[in-house]
């Protein structure tokens, strides 16, 4: 039953990794600054952001190392991904999780990893934002609060990734202006998304979790 449960998750997981359609893509600037970012606040010589596939983990961007791939059954990032705290090894030479890894062993000859997940909507963790050194130490407590900063801001770089392409594939659906983003509806007539929407299917309007809580309180008034 666990085994089954475990794999559901994982299905689910590498659903949700497909979805971001991000895999095998060209480098970016913006998730590049944010891995150097990562080196510079822990002082680390190799800093990665890591997405784990079914059989690999592929690095979106890498800063001190040449491989864009790992195999999965070495990457220490398929061990960050099992909880949502982040995982320091401040030496991979004395832990049996990791002793006889190939990282540790050779190139890149890895003692200290810090991972911290990154956490997308429905609460799956499609990798990692770590850093690496080549002699054991660990972390400060600021060092690891900022790396748990900078992989919110990863998620936030993959969340508006997406809303890009969903926009860009809808466009190819759909007539939109590519100044205003109005839409061309069936009467020839120019409509704000919004309003396509009203005509064509029902909605309900509410507010989501993100803008409720950047209301203002109606107490502090």
């Amino acid at each position: 039953m666990v085994d089954e449960l475990r794999e559901s998750h994982e299905s689910a997981r590498l659903q949700a990794l497909r979805l971001y359609r991000v895999l095998d893509t060209a480098g970016e600037r913006t998730f590049d600054e944010l891995a150097e970012l990562a080196a510079a606040i822990c002082d680390t010589p190799i800093s990665l952001i890591s997405l784990v596939d079914g059989d690999r983990q592929w690095f979106k961007s890498r800063v001190g190392l040449e491989v864009r791939e790992t195999p999965r059954c070495m990457a220490f990032c398929a061990h960050a991904i099992e909880t949502d705290a982040v995982l320091v090894v401040p030496d991979a030479r004395l832990d049996p999780r990791f002793v006889d890894n190939p990282l540790v062993t050779g190139e890149p000859h890895i003692r200290l990893y810090a991972g911290t997940p990154l956490i997308v909507d429905g609460g799956h963790r499609l990798g990692t934002l770590c850093v690496i050194d080549r002699r054991p130490r660990s972390l400060t407590a600021s060092q690891i609060r900022g790396l748990q900063v900078l992989s919110r801001a990863v998620v936030t770089q993959l969340e508006l990734r997406r809303a890009r392409l969903d926009i860009e594939s809808l466009s190819q659906v759909l007539p939109v202006c590519a100044w205003c983003r109005s839409v061309r509806a069936g009467d020839g007539v120019w409509e704000s998304p919004e309003r396509y929407l009203m005509d064509t299917v029902s909605v309900s309007h509410g507010i989501c979790p993100q803008c409720a809580d950047m209301q203002p309180d109606p107490a502090a008034s």
